[in-house]
């Protein structure tokens, strides 16, 4: 392995450390970091989806050992999330013309997130209501498609949507977005089979690296953060994203 290699496998453990902890896997976080690095949208993709499905896996185990995971709130979403996210994990779109997209959605909601985060008194006065099955159906199609499209895997969309609505608590979105993850990036990285080729070789120690800070971050997410802090730092996350995305 090369220097860059080392330096980006590092980058990347912090990355899924961070994400893991608020229920995401990182993939627009390791698109950034690869951004910078002058990689190529294809092989962005295909990474970035690869190392979210092992995080989101670990995430997943991690939440329903801690008993935070609500089926009945995740198949809703899953139902035509896994089927739209195969779709446009084999659409190739060029990043100059589909990331400013992404990020100015990013930059909108971490605003939204960051608001009830932050605001005076309880986040969430009333209690959080289960999705409304067709509203959850349609809104795992749309951020399915979206997410294979840009290898993002979803959860940083389904998350402020979830809060917004109301359809959960910080901890029970977590779960849910994790368990998106695990299935949308993996609908995506079938989709993209025919880009496979264009996975970089020091992969293997990319997936080692991801897998331990995905299981620091999911450990301490799934049972010390409180609910105000998961909205503050995925707020953060959201933002940051959003920011590399544009530019």
């Amino acid at each position: 392995m090369d220097n860059e290699a080392i330096w980006l496998g590092l980058a990347f453990l912090v990355i899924a450390l961070i994400y893991a902890a608020v229920g995401q896997a990182g993939a627009s976080g390791y698109i950034a970091a690869m951004a910078l690095a002058g990689f190529a949208p294809l092989a962005m993709k295909t990474t970035a989806l690869a190392l979210n499905l092992l995080v989101a896996a670990i995430g997943t185990f991690y939440f329903i050992r801690a008993r935070r995971l609500s089926w009945r709130n995740v198949y809703p979403f899953a139902v035509l999330g896994f089927p739209f996210s195969l779709l446009g994990g084999a659409v190739h779109l060029r990043e100059e013309v589909y990331y400013p997209v992404v990020g100015i959605i990013l930059i909108l909601s971490s605003l939204q997130m960051a608001r009830s985060a932050f605001r005076k008194g309880d986040a969430s006065v009333a209690s959080p209501s289960t999705p409304p099955f067709w509203g959850a159906l349609a809104t795992g199609a749309v951020i399915g498609f979206v997410s294979g499209t840009t290898g993002t895997g979803g959860g940083v969309f389904l998350a402020p949507v979830i809060l917004a609505m109301n359809w959960g608590t910080a901890h029970q979105t977590a779960a849910t977005t994790a368990v998106y993850n695990l299935m949308n990036s993996a609908a995506a990285l079938l989709g993209a089979y025919f880009y496979w080729d264009q996975i970089p070789a020091s992969l293997p120690w990319w997936l080692v690296a991801v897998a331990a800070g995905g299981s620091i971050g999911a450990f301490v997410g799934s049972r010390y953060l409180s609910d105000r802090w998961l909205r503050g730092i995925l707020a953060l996350l959201l933002l940051v994203s959003g920011i590399k995305l544009v530019l």
